[in-house]
């Protein structure tokens, strides 16, 4: 039996050797590095030296990192939860769309992705400010008695992690609602289901894996968030990428910092592995 996608002669090897490189390069190399720093020694004043001892991570266990760890678990899945039970409904009323009014939509979701995180976290800490926010619309709507400031908080970093998280969530819906069989909800319609019983009943169901993909994808981006916690949160909101460049560049323990982003990144790549493992079952027939 010939597998064709592997290289059958030397040709394909060699176009694979430039990826393999560069991969090798800025990938492999550095988290060798990385890893092998989280095993130094620190040595006060800010130094560290050569070694290979677990103190850097036996430091998992202390209170500190599992307050951090925890946080930063929750309110990565707090946030992934909203975005994907907002972007699913979106999602599936955008497939039903005809195709030129889908073609502007995603066009004005990828224009929302080209902003970069700075510009999100300083747009979303004025909007929720007390002097140019949102609150004096509702004080000037007889909503509210004074302006109030919701940022910097725990909904403000919410709020943020959502706002970011959504384009992407939309787009990895987007290929399997766009391929459901449109027959499915009409059966459904057809045998007297509500247009919301045939929802719940019919389109999520047969979207799970979509949808247990949408949720590891948006967890995973919310963990490694690093300037929205500092912009619209406060120093207890901070997540563990935030600690990572903490205890490296303001506490000086790198080997500290390097155990912590070994782990992050060891945590990260483990959802991602297993996002592709539930892609490849649900390709199957």
């Amino acid at each position: 039996m010939i597998h064709r996608d592997r290289p059958q002669d030397w040709r394909g090897w060699a176009a694979l050797a430039w990826p393999a490189a560069m991969l090798g390069t800025f990938f492999v190399v550095p988290f060798g590095i990385m890893l092998g720093v989280s095993f130094f020694h620190r040595v006060e004043g800010g130094f560290y030296e050569p070694a290979f001892e677990l103190a850097n991570y036996a430091r998992f266990l202390t209170p500190f990192f599992a307050q951090v760890l925890g946080f930063s678990l929750g309110i990565s899945a707090l946030a992934a939860l909203v975005v994907v039970a907002v972007a699913f409904p979106f999602t599936y009323c955008l497939t039903r769309l005809p195709r030129r009014s889908q073609v502007g939509f995603l066009v004005f979701i990828l224009a929302v992705l080209s902003l970069s995180e700075v510009i999100v976290g300083f747009a979303w800490s004025t909007l929720l400010s007390r002097t140019a926010g949102l609150s004096n619309l509702l004080v000037w709507l007889g909503l509210l008695a004074r302006p109030q400031a919701w940022a910097p908080g725990f909904w403000a970093l919410l709020v943020g992690l959502c706002y970011l998280g959504f384009p992407y969530a939309v787009l990895v819906l987007y290929p399997a609602l766009s391929r459901l069989d449109p027959e499915l909800p009409e059966a459904s319609r057809m045998l007297g289901a509500s247009p919301l019983l045939t929802f719940f009943l019919i389109v999520v169901p047969s979207q799970r894996q979509a949808l247990l993909s949408a949720l590891i994808m948006g967890f995973v981006f919310n963990l490694g968030a690093f300037l929205l916690p500092q912009v619209l949160g406060r120093p207890q909101h901070w997540t563990l990428s935030v600690h990572i460049t903490d205890q490296a560049v303001f506490q000086s323990n790198l080997p500290f910092a390097a155990a912590m982003a070994v782990f992050l990144m060891g945590f990260s790549l483990a959802l991602i592995g297993l996002t592709l493992l539930l892609g490849r079952r649900g390709a199957r027939p």
